[in-house]
Protein backbone atom coordinates (compact mmCIF):
# COMPACT_ATOMS: atom_id res chain seq x y z
CA UNK A 1 0.00 0.00 0.00
CA UNK A 2 2.92 2.29 0.45
CA UNK A 3 4.26 1.86 -2.52
CA UNK A 4 0.95 2.79 -4.42
CA UNK A 5 0.86 5.99 -2.43
CA UNK A 6 4.47 6.53 -2.86
CA UNK A 7 4.12 5.85 -7.06
CA UNK A 8 1.29 8.46 -6.89
CA UNK A 9 2.61 10.55 -5.24
CA UNK A 10 6.01 10.66 -7.28
CA UNK A 11 4.11 10.57 -10.78
CA UNK A 12 2.09 13.49 -9.59
CA UNK A 13 5.12 15.65 -8.60
CA UNK A 14 6.95 14.48 -11.75
CA UNK A 15 3.36 15.71 -14.09
CA UNK A 16 3.61 18.56 -12.13
CA UNK A 17 7.08 19.80 -13.21
CA UNK A 18 6.47 18.56 -16.67
CA UNK A 19 3.41 20.85 -17.17
CA UNK A 20 6.11 23.71 -15.48
CA UNK A 21 8.31 22.94 -18.40
CA UNK A 22 5.90 22.96 -20.95
CA UNK A 23 4.38 26.27 -19.85
CA UNK A 24 7.15 28.20 -19.73
CA UNK A 25 8.74 26.73 -23.33
CA UNK A 26 5.32 27.38 -24.70
CA UNK A 27 5.36 30.52 -23.34
CA UNK A 28 8.76 31.22 -24.37
CA UNK A 29 8.27 30.41 -27.57
CA UNK A 30 5.48 33.09 -28.15
CA UNK A 31 7.41 35.44 -26.44
CA UNK A 32 10.86 35.10 -28.71
CA UNK A 33 8.46 35.38 -31.67
CA UNK A 34 6.99 38.49 -30.52
CA UNK A 35 9.86 40.36 -29.43
CA UNK A 36 11.52 42.06 -32.90
CA UNK A 37 13.55 45.16 -31.24
CA UNK A 38 15.91 42.85 -29.72
CA UNK A 39 18.94 41.50 -31.90
CA UNK A 40 18.57 37.54 -32.99
CA UNK A 41 21.69 36.63 -31.10
CA UNK A 42 20.23 37.67 -27.74
CA UNK A 43 17.22 36.23 -28.32
CA UNK A 44 18.92 32.97 -27.54
CA UNK A 45 20.68 33.62 -24.59
CA UNK A 46 17.30 34.64 -23.21
CA UNK A 47 16.05 31.35 -23.90
CA UNK A 48 18.83 30.21 -22.04
CA UNK A 49 18.31 32.06 -19.53
CA UNK A 50 14.53 31.41 -18.60
CA UNK A 51 15.07 27.66 -19.49
CA UNK A 52 17.95 27.49 -16.89
CA UNK A 53 15.53 29.35 -14.58
CA UNK A 54 12.94 27.30 -15.39
CA UNK A 55 15.32 23.91 -13.98
CA UNK A 56 15.98 25.61 -11.33
CA UNK A 57 12.35 26.06 -10.22
CA UNK A 58 11.95 22.16 -11.05
CA UNK A 59 14.65 20.95 -8.97
CA UNK A 60 13.51 22.73 -6.13
CA UNK A 61 10.16 21.31 -6.47
CA UNK A 62 11.82 17.80 -6.04
CA UNK A 63 13.79 18.90 -3.70
CA UNK A 64 10.63 20.37 -1.25
CA UNK A 65 9.21 16.66 -2.00
CA UNK A 66 12.16 14.87 -0.82
CA UNK A 67 12.10 17.59 2.46
CA UNK A 68 8.51 16.68 2.98
CA UNK A 69 8.48 13.00 2.35
CA UNK A 70 11.67 13.15 4.91
CA UNK A 71 9.12 14.05 7.32
CA UNK A 72 7.90 10.53 7.02
CA UNK A 73 10.42 7.53 8.47
CA UNK A 74 8.90 4.94 6.80
CA UNK A 75 9.29 6.29 3.69
CA UNK A 76 13.08 6.64 3.70
CA UNK A 77 15.93 8.83 4.99
CA UNK A 78 18.94 10.36 3.28
CA UNK A 79 22.11 8.42 4.31
CA UNK A 80 25.76 10.10 3.73
CA UNK A 81 25.27 13.69 5.79
CA UNK A 82 26.23 14.80 8.75
CA UNK A 83 23.26 15.00 10.77
CA UNK A 84 21.55 12.36 9.25
CA UNK A 85 18.21 14.04 9.27
CA UNK A 86 17.95 15.35 5.92
CA UNK A 87 17.97 19.15 5.91
CA UNK A 88 16.43 21.26 3.26
CA UNK A 89 19.79 22.38 2.08
CA UNK A 90 20.43 18.41 1.88
CA UNK A 91 17.80 17.87 -0.17
CA UNK A 92 18.33 20.61 -2.43
CA UNK A 93 21.92 19.19 -3.01
CA UNK A 94 20.45 15.71 -3.53
CA UNK A 95 18.02 17.29 -6.36
CA UNK A 96 20.17 19.05 -7.66
CA UNK A 97 22.68 15.98 -8.54
CA UNK A 98 20.13 13.46 -9.15
CA UNK A 99 17.73 15.68 -11.48
CA UNK A 100 21.04 16.56 -13.86
CA UNK A 101 21.93 13.00 -13.83
CA UNK A 102 25.80 13.37 -12.31
CA UNK A 103 24.67 11.35 -9.07
CA UNK A 104 27.85 11.78 -7.08
CA UNK A 105 26.60 9.24 -4.58
CA UNK A 106 28.10 11.33 -2.16
CA UNK A 107 24.44 11.50 -0.44
CA UNK A 108 21.79 8.84 -1.29
CA UNK A 109 18.29 8.16 0.04
CA UNK A 110 16.86 4.46 1.09
CA UNK A 111 13.47 3.31 1.41
CA UNK A 112 10.78 4.35 -0.55
CA UNK A 113 12.65 7.60 -1.47
CA UNK A 114 15.11 6.05 -3.70
CA UNK A 115 11.82 5.42 -6.16
CA UNK A 116 11.56 9.19 -6.17
CA UNK A 117 15.27 9.67 -7.23
CA UNK A 118 14.74 7.15 -10.21
CA UNK A 119 11.73 9.39 -11.04
CA UNK A 120 13.75 12.57 -11.02
CA UNK A 121 16.77 10.92 -13.19
CA UNK A 122 14.29 10.49 -15.60
CA UNK A 123 12.63 13.66 -15.88
CA UNK A 124 15.50 15.55 -15.60
CA UNK A 125 16.94 13.91 -18.58
CA UNK A 126 13.75 14.27 -20.53
CA UNK A 127 13.51 17.96 -19.59
CA UNK A 128 17.00 18.80 -20.24
CA UNK A 129 16.94 17.09 -23.47
CA UNK A 130 13.52 18.46 -24.53
CA UNK A 131 15.27 22.07 -23.58
CA UNK A 132 18.34 21.33 -25.72
CA UNK A 133 15.99 20.54 -28.56
CA UNK A 134 14.11 23.88 -27.81
CA UNK A 135 17.25 25.50 -28.15
CA UNK A 136 18.81 24.11 -31.24
CA UNK A 137 15.11 24.81 -32.79
CA UNK A 138 15.48 28.67 -31.63
CA UNK A 139 19.59 29.07 -32.60
CA UNK A 140 18.18 27.80 -36.26
CA UNK A 141 15.47 30.08 -36.14
CA UNK A 142 17.45 32.79 -35.03
CA UNK A 143 21.15 32.42 -35.70
CA UNK A 144 20.65 31.92 -39.74
CA UNK A 145 22.09 33.81 -42.08
CA UNK A 146 18.74 35.85 -42.82
CA UNK A 147 18.25 36.88 -39.48
CA UNK A 148 21.96 37.15 -38.12
CA UNK A 149 21.77 40.61 -39.44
Amino acid sequence: MLLLVTSIINSLIALFVIVIHYEVLYKLNHIMSVIKHIHARYKVLIAVGVIFIAHIIEIWVFAIAYYLMLKFPNLGKIIGTASEHGSLLDSAYLSFVTFTTVGYGDIVVDGYLRYLTGVEALTGLILITWSASFLFIEMQKYWGSQHSK
